[in-house]
């Protein structure tokens, strides 16, 4: 059925007659012939369009399209009169009725405004979930892109981006593979004057050389071979919004020749292209390379390095805020169970500081990878110590069996002290489990958990 009409008339004859033709249009149609019967045939058909009588007892058609378009405001409502006037027609306008038609009936033009009416409606419905999408999207964007953590080096950064992101200067983010750095960059531009603009991003790193400039400025069809088409840049793309170079260490020295140029004049011209494009773009860069060496190693341009590094952010790298790791865990677990579609799993505390005694040389990536294999390769809904072993790297292992010298940090003497602590406690009872436990006051599992953790050796009988 192409939509549901409800027509309110009290004159059978009008009634009947738009009725049979609306049928016969393929329409599925109801009816009520007075205002409160009108409502309750709303309520209970949730029709598409509403043909409305003005004048009727009790309840007037006015006061029903008043109700309809606070309670129901996707239904249209079409009006109809044999003696309205004009103040009746522009009230009925005013309460948002989307047409007025006069008695008597021209029934070919009720039945164009009803096409007309549900094809409004279908537009505004597209747009309605467009605009939900969009805000679906977005706030996936922004809960990705949140940084997670309360570490005193997270609340710094936190304070250097908010400082940064009202100007319209260019940063340059400084950070290890893997610490978020992209992260960084969108939260600056979230919290921008250029939030509603687009964020474009690319990487310096994973694009040929040969293709790098057609990227960044764009190409005329037929400026080389392959070039079927006009190509837009990312300069000309992130117009009025931020441009994040990411690792732009990468860059040819050509290349930066060129970007220099675009962020000294705002302005470029496409590969194989004769035509001045000027843009408003903030620039945002990053590096995991140490630029000031690049630049004694004449690999960077000294030039374009002070035009980048006007507000300069360093992200810390995991190991410097072992603190954020449980946080940094649980959000992982959540988003991973989001967009796999499965349960929510809950982790121990055992199993986090297995996580948090890790150096991470990845980074968040290394660990957010990690947390996506253990959340899809354990069956149960609880991680424990037990869980995490089999998937910890080697050199985890390693570090975790070494016990020599003197800890490096408070973290790594109390585990000593409790391996050594639990090691005695074994030994003076007789290496039974149960009864070190019973001592020890702990739960054996929990017990059993911790002598695997520390690794604690058991007694060759046990």
């Amino acid at each position: 059925m192409p939509g549901t009409i409800c027509i309110v008339d009290d004159e059978i004859a009008n009634l009947n007659a738009l009725g049979a033709t609306l049928t016969d249009e393929g329409y599925e149609v109801c009816k009520a012939q007075s205002g409160m019967e009108a409502m309750k045939v709303i309520q209970t058909e949730s029709p598409d369009v509403v043909i409305l009588d003005i004048w009727m007892p009790q309840l007037d058609g006015l006061e029903v399209l008043e109700r309809v378009r606070r309670q129901f405001p996707h239904i249209l409502v079409i009006m109809i009169s044999g003696h309205g006037s004009v103040d009746s027609v522009l009230k009925a306008m005013k309460l948002g009725a989307y047409d007025y038609v006069e008695k008597p009936l021209d029934i070919e033009k009720i039945a164009i405004l009803v096409r007309n009416a549900l094809h409004q409606r279908k537009l505004e419905e597209e747009k309605r979930k467009l605009e939900e999408e969009n805000l679906n999207l977005r706030i996936k964007v922004e809960r990705h892109s949140q940084l997670v953590g309360s570490s005193p080096v997270m609340e710094k950064l936190r304070q250097q981006i908010a400082a940064a992101a009202p100007a319209h200067s260019r940063v340059l983010i400084s950070g290890e593979n893997g610490t978020g750095k992209e992260l960084v960059a969108r939260a600056i531009h979230l919290q921008s004057p250029r939030r509603e603009n687009p964020f474009v991003e690319i990487n310096c790193a994973a694009i040929p050389e040969t293709l790098i400039e057609s990227e960044l400025f764009g190409h005329e069809r037929g400026a080389f071979t392959g070039a079927v088409s006009r190509k837009r840049g990312k300069f000309d793309l992130a117009d009025g919004g931020t441009l994040f170079l990411d690792e732009i260490g990468d860059m040819s020295l050509a290349i930066q020749a060129k970007v220099l140029r675009v962020l000294e004049e705002q302005q470029f011209v496409r590969v194989g292209g004769g035509k001045l494009l000027k843009v408003n773009v903030r620039v945002i860069a990053a590096s995991n390379k140490d630029l000031r060496q690049e630049i004694e190693e004449k690999n960077f341009r000294e030039d374009l390095f002070y035009r980048l590094n006007v507000l300069p952010i360093e992200v810390p790298p995991l190991r410097a805020r072992r603190e954020d790791i449980p946080a940094l865990t649980r959000h992982f677990l959540k988003m991973h169970a989001e967009e796999q579609g499965m349960k929510p799993k809950e982790i121990t505390p055992g199993a986090l500081e297995m996580l948090a005694r890790h150096d991470w040389p990845g980074n968040i990536r290394e660990l957010r990878n990690q947390i996506e294999r253990i959340m899809i390769m354990v069956p149960h809904a609880l991680i424990d110590v037990d869980d995490m072993v089999p998937f910890m790297p080697k050199e985890f292992e390693a570090k975790r069996n070494s016990q020599v010298g003197r800890p490096d940090s408070l973290r790594d003497a109390r585990y000593a002290f409790e391996r050594e602590y639990i090691a005695t406690s074994l030994r003076e009872n007789g290496w039974n489990v149960s009864k070190t436990a019973e001592a020890l006051k702990v739960e054996r599992s929990h017990l059993h958990r911790k002598i695997k953790f520390l690794n604690v050796e058991l007694h060759p009988e046990h």
